[in-house]
């Protein structure tokens, strides 16, 4: 009988100060009416800015994918050894629009590598190099920049900097087990044969067979293992 009386004072008590707190809130509210008034437009205002933001910034997107797709399109044409040099200078031109125009784009993260790729058409390795360089210090960690690492490796090579292109296949080779660290192992060996260093070639090419037995280049790897 106690208990019931008790619980029923405490559940009494529990609504009479539920009941002072809403009327002090209520009084209060009438009290900065006006404050929060101005609140509350300020609210929407933010909202509206917000989605404002966003809308531009997908209108900006969009944009500037269409013109980087152009600029991709008119590099990819020339993506062998019959390069037409014209071409290549006028997509260099669609990819610096894409920056310029559209500098807060997810497309324009992705010109400087397009750059780069254009100068090492042109033979231009050197600007080619500190392109794909600077593209490192801006790309997120994964494959954008063992990517770029191997490009800068190839630029390394074609300008005969030998040294320099193994020393950047081998920090790729040290990362984790995965395409790019195959690409290069397999280069890294291909360097060493053309040096006459035919015992470091099949060492880095046994490495290859332990550590990627299932790739689609075992077959290439064994088959350059020389005796």
């Amino acid at each position: 009988m106690t208990a019931e009386k008790i619980s029923r004072k405490e559940l009494l008590k529990t609504e009479d100060e539920f009941i002072t707190f809403s009327s002090k809130m209520i009084i209060l509210a009438k009290e900065h009416q006006r404050k929060l008034k101005f609140m509350g437009v300020g609210l929407v205002c933010l909202i509206l800015i917000y989605i404002g933001i966003n809308t531009y910034l997908r209108y900006i997107n969009t944009k500037a994918q269409d013109a980087y797709n152009i600029a991709y399109y008119a590099l990819s044409k020339n993506m062998d050894s019959k390069a037409d040099q014209d071409s290549i200078k006028k997509s260099e031109e669609l990819f610096n629009d894409v920056s310029k125009k559209y500098g807060m784009s997810k497309a324009a993260r992705l010109v400087l590598p397009e750059l780069a790729y254009a100068n090492f058409l042109q033979q231009e390795y050197d600007e080619a190099i500190s392109k794909y360089q600077e593209f490192l210090t801006k790309a997120p960690e994964g494959p954008y920049q063992s990517l770029a690492e191997t490009a800068i490796a190839v630029c390394y090579e074609e300008k005969g900097d030998i040294d320099k292109a193994l020393q950047t296949l081998e920090k790729i080779s040290s990362g984790p087990n995965d395409f790019f660290k195959e690409q290069a192992l397999l280069g890294m060996a291909r360097i060493y044969r053309a040096k006459g260093q035919k015992e470091k070639s099949n060492e880095i090419l046994n490495k290859f067979i332990k550590d990627f037995p299932d790739s689609q280049f075992l077959s290439l790897a064994k088959a350059n293992i020389k005796p």
